[in-house]
């Protein structure tokens, strides 16, 4: 009989080539990584934000075809906002848990993005958390589709553990990982905890502290890997570290809403709060997405392009481009945004519609942190990818890669396959039979 095969997919959001280094001084890469496939650098997708790149890793499609272009929901006005949790967000229907499952695997997806309420995931712990503080965890993870077995392993391990808090959301996440490979031993597991991209948020880009996330990491393959051995499936599991995205280094935050609302595109009540709006720009830290209430007004949308094409020539804004939404297709990008604007490499865009247009560093929020992203996708440190496992070649290195082409990869390790996707199988690093 065949051997049936095994995947791990670890999404350590946020980590890049330049912590390989020190990450293979560590004694879990040596034991389960070392001498495998790697890309040092790979493309992302634009934004370099972590719910499209992890939509596209799943899904291997750009942004333009799964319609997730960031991670909070559209609402102007509203704070804090809701994020696209949900696999309802998704447009693109055709992923690695749909195509694992209709290949007669099982399916485990844990804190990975937009997979909420997921049909064809069936160990789900959704990247979510309790919507105030009278709902609890059971009532929360049900909304998102967990099974009565897994809020029985949500309850066993969130203890004290404060979900958005860092490494506490990684210790609940890699509980939760090993209880269900012990108990339920599924086929393929997506995990992505978050611990590096959160200190590289509030501390910046390379310093101790994202050494420590490093060092967090290689003991976190560690202990998922022996509930592996625990269930007996070492030698048939493939193992990948990857990652969405890299960081830069900001030094300020600008609120474009500020300037539109000065031209009258958005009105405010006295207090200060939304009365209503003509545009709205919508933050994703080092990228920004403009909607118009009425994308066919031609008076607004050539006074709102004039406004913002304006910004950017003044060179003070923060704003070294604006794109169209035509334009923004030639990345890759596409919604009912009308515009996007992209960062001048040390600015963050803020969603704020009340003086100061600047701001400073507000760690309580991912984008405006001492390090963030959503910039273009050729700009900073990259994210990176590695793999072992007895469907993978040893010692393949590549020095670039695509996002895009993740999804198909895993789905041939797994003898399916995601004919439509955007990308294409990484053939070098798959084993042939007769070795």
């Amino acid at each position: 009989m065949e051997r049936k095969r095994k995947l791990i997919v670890f999404s350590a959001d946020a980590m890049v080539w330049e912590d390989v280094e020190y990450f293979k001084t560590l004694p879990n890469y040596k034991k389960y990584l070392a001498g495998g496939c790697m890309i040092e650098k790979v493309e992302s997708v634009y934004p370099t934000i972590t719910y499209p790149c992890h939509t596209t890793m799943a899904t291997g499609v750009w942004p333009d075809k799964h319609k997730v272009p960031g991670n909070y929901q559209f609402k102007p006005g509203m704070s804090p906002l809701p994020w696209r949790w949900d696999y309802d967000f998704v447009e693109w229907k055709e992923d690695i848990f749909t195509a694992a499952k209709k290949a007669g695997y099982t399916t485990a997806a844990i804190f990975w993005p937009v997979t909420g309420n997921h049909p064809y995931i069936d160990y789900l712990i959704d990247e979510y958390w309790t919507q105030g503080p009278e709902d609890t965890p059971r009532q929360a993870w049900k909304r998102m589709g967990s099974s009565e077995e897994m809020l029985d392993i949500v309850e066993r391990h969130i203890g004290e553990n404060k979900i958005r808090i860092h490494p506490p959301t990684e210790r609940f996440i890699i509980s939760c990982t090993c209880d269900i490979i012990r108990q339920y031993n599924p086929d393929v597991i997506f995990l992505h905890p978050a611990n590096i991209d959160a200190y590289r948020h509030d501390t910046g880009l390379f310093n101790d502290k994202v050494l420590v996330g490093v060092e967090e990491t290689d003991q976190w393959i560690g202990e998922i890997m022996k509930a592996v051995e625990d269930a007996g499936e070492l030698e048939n599991t493939n193992l990948v570290l990857t990652s969405d995205h890299g960081q830069m280094e900001i030094k300020r935050v600008i609120n474009p809403n500020v300037i539109l609302a000065d031209h009258g595109l958005i009105r405010k009540n006295e207090d200060g709060t939304l009365k209503d709006w003509d545009v709205w720009c919508v933050s994703g830290g080092m990228s920004a997405l403009v909607y118009l209430k009425d994308p066919d007004n031609r008076r607004i949308y050539e006074k709102t392009y004039k406004i913002l094409s304006d910004m950017a020539e003044e060179g003070i804004y923060g704003i070294s481009k604006v794109f169209t939404k035509e334009e923004a297709g030639a990345h890759h990008l596409d919604g009912t945004f009308s515009f996007v604007l992209e960062t001048d490499d040390y600015t963050s865009f803020g969603d704020k519609i009340n003086r100061p247009l600047v701001t400073n560093y507000d760690s309580a929020d991912y984008r405006y942190g001492r390090a963030t992203h959503g910039y273009l996708p050729h700009k900073g440190p990259q994210p990176i990818f590695m793999a072992k496992g007895p469907d993978f070649r040893e010692g393949v290195v590549l020095e670039r890669g695509r996002l895009i082409d993740q999804a198909p990869t895993y789905a041939k390790i797994l003898g399916t396959e995601l004919p439509n996707a955007d990308g294409r199988v990484i053939e070098s690093f798959i084993r042939k039979v007769q070795e």
